[in-house]
């Protein structure tokens, strides 16, 4: 066993940080015999965690004074600025490592690079594809930009810990999450695509099922994935359900991906009609309390565009049971 280890501190236990978390808590155990170090702004997040031998901090302060290594995994860019102002004003930063595996506009990446940067701290960004499911099995797909010897130190922490793979974009951290935004509106556009053809199936009498079972031979586990989100009614979680990868987040980030494309005069004409359906499922959610909605469920509007229910006859009868 090895004997060492820098500290690990982890910030953000939302579905898909929490999942992190607790496989690299393992991997900490499991190796060193040592504990992550965590915060959550909600402080019940953490008691999971906490259970299996995680150690509580009670601020961002208090988790980057005692972490060499601290990960952020927030919601959006407002939240990773205020945690990045935070931890700079801990104390002195000379020789920490702050990894971002949040997804956030390519911009916003870069300018808390610089921020840390002046601070004496190193920075990487690190967004991971995949939904929560994939991220608790270990087997995300994680993009990595940053120094060299930033990667060398948290790489036993990421292959065969939180990821499959890990995909090495470059020194410069905002291009990390410039894959990811581009990953974002290819896999909205991918959803898009996958819902037309289940509307279109279902009205011309072809059946989801024989669809589904092409898309899983013939275009892969993601398209297979994406249709299963819809036919079992994950694009519209059930009472008590969680999304596996929320709403809200898939506006932000395919956001990102629009506007970046954008700046530098490319028309995304997929990735905009994904984002606008997006926007609608959006209203939707608002228009019945506020119900969750998964990414996928663009799926909904979609049905509605072509004069069926946004909800499944699937998603009606296990409505009506609950």
């Amino acid at each position: 066993m090895a004997t060492q280890s820098p500290r690990l501190g982890w910030i953000g236990l939302g579905s898909m940080g929490a999942a992190m978390a607790k496989n690299i808590h393992a991997y900490l155990q499991f190796q060193y015999g040592t504990p992550l170090y965590f915060y959550n702004r909600t402080a019940s997040r953490g008691d999971a965690l906490e259970a299996l031998g995680g150690e509580r901090c009670a601020s961002v302060s208090e988790l980057a004074t005692r972490s060499d290594v601290v990960f952020i995994s927030a919601s959006d860019d407002a939240a990773v600025q205020s945690i990045v102002d935070q931890i700079i004003s801990s104390g002195s930063l000379t020789n920490k490592i702050v990894v971002d595996t949040t997804t956030i506009h390519p911009n916003t990446t870069k300018t808390i690079s610089e921020k840390l940067g002046a601070q004496g701290a190193q920075f990487a960004a690190m967004p991971v594809f995949g939904a929560t499911p994939v991220a608790e099995q270990g087997k995300l797909l994680v993009a990595f930009a940053g120094p060299e010897n930033v990667y060398d130190t948290i790489a036993p922490f990421l292959k065969g810990v939180i990821a499959r793979e890990v995909l090495q974009v470059g020194k410069d951290p905002e291009k990390a999450t410039l894959l990811k935004t581009t990953g974002n509106f290819m896999m909205a556009g991918l959803m898009e695509i996958i819902a037309e053809a289940h509307v279109f199936a279902e009205k011309t009498g072809l059946g989801a099922d024989v669809l589904e079972r092409l898309l899983e031979l013939n275009f892969g586990t993601v398209a297979h994935s994406d249709s299963i989100r819809m036919t079992t009614g994950v694009y519209m979680p059930g009472k008590g359900q969680t999304p596996w990868s929320d709403l809200n987040l898939a506006l932000k980030d395919v956001g990102h991906g629009v506007d970046s494309a954008k700046q530098v005069g490319v028309s995304l004409k997929v990735g905009n009609t994904a984002l606008e359906h997006l926007k609608r499922a959006k209203v939707y959610s608002e228009e019945n309390g506020q119900r969750p909605l998964d990414s996928s469920s663009l799926y909904g509007i979609v049905r509605e565009d072509s004069g069926l229910d946004f909800r499944t006859d699937y998603v009606v009868k296990r409505d009506a049971s609950e």
